[in-house]
């Protein structure tokens, strides 16, 4: 092998390895949270619970909030949320969150206590989403795996688009890798994920396809806002706590802000108590 040849070589090395510590960690990770989606109950909320804590500790890492009692104060809240979401005890979940953020907010260093205030918030907004949209018992399942498989298929066709294609970028002063071409190739896998779920009578083509692309679109607006925080604070990754991926916050941001999305439709359909019904039958 020539000099010339060697060094497009070792550039291409460690991306074939860095793809397969992703392919091989998502190979783990998705068919755990898809079982523990299907389990629902209190397996599913002590999943969610657990994630929007680390979500939350990496917020106020990210940010420069170092004091443990916030740390501690904010894991504390949103346990106690999921404790009453597995009691069924929906209106104390809305006070623990609310006495969570009011103390959040008066107890961090007055330069970041927005910034820590807003790091509980998104959490315990995810959190209090993702619940409710398992939570019915007919559909709560089916919706949960369209939400995931919507928000999978974007970042598989968002990242294989881009680097295939590549061109013009996305917003390249929050985040210069994604381009216009990741952005659309997300879209159509999105878009693949609703026809495939139509052609099996899960549902109607057009709403779910237009409910598909909505998703996509709002995921991928979460992955830009968390980019937009990271590039503030000057961070690259939220941590290293998933191989391959970074941090929970990297993997988490487009499926959080989509679920939100999937349950105030679903919610503003059916109620609190038909939200997955709300999003997937129209």
């Amino acid at each position: 092998m020539s000099e010339g040849e060697a060094v497009p070589a070792l550039l291409a090395a460690p991306t074939s390895r860095s793809l397969l510590v992703r392919v091989l960690t998502a190979a783990v990770l998705v068919p755990l949270a898809v079982a523990i989606g299907y389990a629902g109950g209190w397996l599913w909320t002590a999943l969610v619970t657990l994630a929007v804590i680390g979500v939350y500790v990496e917020w106020l890492m990210i940010v420069g909030v170092g004091e443990k009692r916030i740390f501690l104060m904010g894991a504390t809240a949103l346990a106690l949320v999921g404790c009453c979401f597995s009691l069924a005890a929906g209106e104390g979940a809305l006070v623990v969150g609310a006495l969570g953020l009011v103390s959040i907010a008066l107890l961090s260093p007055g330069q970041r206590r927005g910034w820590a205030g807003a790091g509980f918030l998104y959490a315990v907004i995810a959190q209090v989403a993702a619940l409710l949209l398992r939570s019915d018992a007919e559909f709560g399942f089916v919706a949960l795996i369209f939400v995931f498989l919507v928000i999978w298929a974007t970042d598989v066709g968002g990242y294989f688009a881009g680097r295939a294609i590549g061109g013009r970028k996305l917003w390249p002063r929050v985040s210069p890798n994604k381009t216009w071409a990741g952005a659309i190739g997300g879209l159509l896998g999105s878009l693949t994920v609703a026809g495939g779920f139509a052609a099996f009578g899960i549902g109607k083509s057009l709403p779910l396809l237009v409910l598909g692309g909505g998703l996509s679109v709002v995921g991928q607006l979460g992955d830009l806002f968390e980019s937009a925080v990271k590039r503030r604070f000057g961070v690259k990754d939220s941590s290293h706590i998933i191989p391959g991926h970074g941090g929970l916050m990297d993997r988490l941001d487009s499926l959080f802000a989509a679920i939100v999305l999937a349950a105030i439709l679903g919610f503003w359909r059916h109620g609190v108590d038909g939200i997955g019904r709300g999003l997937m039958v129209w």
